[in-house]
């Protein structure tokens, strides 16, 4: 999922430039570039986010784990998993529900593409099941290791 997020962002990347390009030689651009780069960095930031959980490289705020007794931030690990478990099988729920509903209405999204809504949905209760999944993943890590902040809970700081 990742290497298909890098992908699509050289994608956007080649699509923003030719569209550029095509504008300054005066031959129109690209049409449909706002709306696929728009697509592209959404399904992006879906796809990457289960392998960046994986490696630790999602975004947090860690520098007060660094300040609080080790059990204790042990403990604020476990809170953040838990809550980002709950996000997460929401947003598959709620993901689930606005597809199916997207798709038995027969919905389209018509701007400069026309395409099934569901289409643009579909992803979303997928990567965020692959979420859930990576904080089972991450608490039983968790549980195994010593009481204390994860080893990925560094900042530059």
């Amino acid at each position: 999922m990742l290497t298909v997020a890098c992908l699509l962002l050289l994608g956007m990347t080649f699509l923003t430039g030719a569209d550029v390009l095509l504008r300054n030689l005066g031959l129109g651009g690209v049409p449909p570039s706002n709306e696929l780069s728009e697509y592209g960095l959404y399904l992006t930031t879906i796809l990457a986010a289960p392998g960046l959980l994986r490696r630790g490289q999602h975004i947090r705020v860690d520098i007060i784990l660094h300040i609080l007794p080790p059990r204790v931030a042990w403990l604020f690990e476990w809170g953040g998993d838990i809550v980002g478990m709950v996000c997460c099988i929401y947003f598959v729920w709620y993901g689930a529900i606005v597809t199916y509903a997207s798709y038995a209405a027969g919905s389209v999204s018509i701007k400069t593409l026309v395409l099934p809504e569901w289409w643009i949905f579909a992803p979303m209760p997928v990567c965020f099941l692959m979420l859930a999944i990576e904080f089972i993943f991450r608490m039983r890590f968790l549980a195994l290791a010593e009481q204390a902040p994860r080893a990925d809970a560094t900042s530059a700081s």
